[in-house]
């Protein structure tokens, strides 16, 4: 009798749309705030900052009339967070409607500052930055590069909405705090966290769609791992980053145009042109095999660089670095090591800020 009244009420609550899940007690609060790390939480938005119509509804999310998740959901949500860290949030999200087409160099910068502003807080001892996982791992390596602190840095986000079932932003947003809090990340740069795993800016890359797996390490692999007892880190990032780089505490009015065009069969070089046409300072080709462009792209590469323009080399294939050698020398074509295109344009634009000479340019690709 007990059975079946439980599954009549399951039935009563799945009509009404409740969720379906019977809710577990939070463990105490037993930590001392005043001892524990203080943690900024900052929102610039994403899928783990969303909503759906409806809990099997993953892919389809937001849109009118469905709320975002505000930073102060996310404390209401995980109340085991206060027995990890003081967290305060901090609201960076685009404004609704402002425009199309996701987020501009603009938010990119007045995140930057931001952190940049926050860090000098002898008070904060880290920040985690929930992102959409679209542009995640380039947003990140920009901070990496601009921002000028040792404190941790932690991006986070998620594959599925808030509302998901089995979704993935509580345990990320969770395990990231974790992270931001634990004193291993220090110095580390600006890291990535997600399933389980961490990765630093400058290495992690989108691979999946859809899945919970889906940042990785292509050559570097992941430095730690988010465990359930403790955080682990194993290796330090290779490259230089935040406080020793060029660009920390960086704030430019603008960014120089840079360009990304892809290689494949027969692919023209009157799109060079075109950008160049256009006001482009910079352009990354993204070349098949080990960065090559096709024999017309090398065409216009040759009239862009009689412009003035420099032409940066990565690899379609996303694995492997773009070696130098004596042609490319000789051509003054710049190897973009092994970051993918939209990396590259984000260091060639902060490198052109400062030379336009490609030897020297090719030395903060194989720094950073």
């Amino acid at each position: 009798m007990r059975r079946l009244i439980l599954y009549a009420a399951l039935a009563m609550l799945a009509s009404a749309g409740i969720a379906q899940e019977i809710p577990l007690p939070v463990p105490p609060i037993t930590a001392d705030q005043s001892k524990l790390p203080h943690i900024v939480l900052m929102s610039m938005g994403g899928t783990i900052a969303s909503r759906a119509s409806t809990r099997i509804n993953i892919t389809n999310y937001g849109g009118k009339g469905i709320p975002r998740v505000d930073p102060q959901d996310w404390l209401h949500d995980l109340p085991e967070l206060q027995n990890i860290a003081r967290v305060t949030t901090d609201d960076m999200r685009s404004p609704v409607g402002r425009h199309d087409g996701g987020e501009t160099w603009e938010d990119m910068l007045a995140v930057s500052k931001r952190l940049n502003e926050l860090a000098k807080d002898p008070t904060i001892d880290g920040f985690v930055v929930t992102h959409g996982t679209n542009t995640m791992a380039e947003v990140a390596y920009y901070m990496d590069l601009t921002v000028n602190t040792d404190k941790p840095i932690v991006f986070v986000g998620s594959q599925r909405p808030w509302s998901g079932i089995s979704g993935d932003g509580p345990l990320n947003l969770y395990n990231a705090v974790r992270v931001a809090a634990s004193p291993l990340a220090k110095g580390k740069g600006v890291l990535q966290m997600m399933n389980d795993t961490i990765n630093t800016a400058r290495d992690v890359t989108k691979t999946s769609a859809y899945r919970v797996q889906t940042f990785k390490g292509i050559d570097m692999g992941p430095i730690g791992y988010a465990d359930p007892d403790r955080v682990v880190i194993y290796t330090e990032p290779s490259r230089i980053h935040t406080t020793h780089s060029a660009f920390a505490g960086f704030e430019p009015a603008s960014l120089p145009t840079v360009e990304v065009l892809y290689a494949y069969t027969d692919a023209p070089g009157y799109l060079i042109d075109a950008a160049v046409e256009h006001g482009a300072k910079g352009i990354v080709v993204d070349g098949t095999g080990a960065g090559n462009p096709t024999g017309s792209e090398n065409e216009a590469i040759k009239r862009a660089q009689e412009k003035g323009v420099v032409v940066v080399l990565t690899a379609r294939v996303h694995g492997g670095r773009v070696e130098e050698s004596p042609r490319r020398t000789a051509s003054h074509e710049v190897t973009g090591d092994n970051l993918p295109p939209e990396k590259a344009r984000l260091l060639l634009q902060l490198a052109l800020t400062k030379t336009s000479d490609p030897q020297k340019i090719e030395e903060y690709f194989d720094t950073y």
